[in-house]
């Protein structure tokens, strides 16, 4: 566990990419959840930052 939050300080590409992953995911279960309206109104937000930063982590070093 250390060794992930030690990539992340670092800016590793895998560590971060997990992190982007984990988002884009976590924002699609909320879309497409049907009991919570402020967990769909903000699912477009949560996808959207971890696909731009998905983008922009894999410019990281390995």
């Amino acid at each position: 566990m250390s060794a992930f939050f030690d990539g992340l300080r670092r800016f590793r590409r895998s560590q971060w990419e997990l992190v982007a992953s984990f988002l884009i995911a976590a924002g699609v279960v909320m879309l497409m959840q049907p009991f919570a309206v402020s967990l769909f109104s903000y699912s477009f937000i949560v996808t959207l930052v971890g696909t731009v930063m998905f983008i922009i982590v894999s410019h990281f070093p390995e």
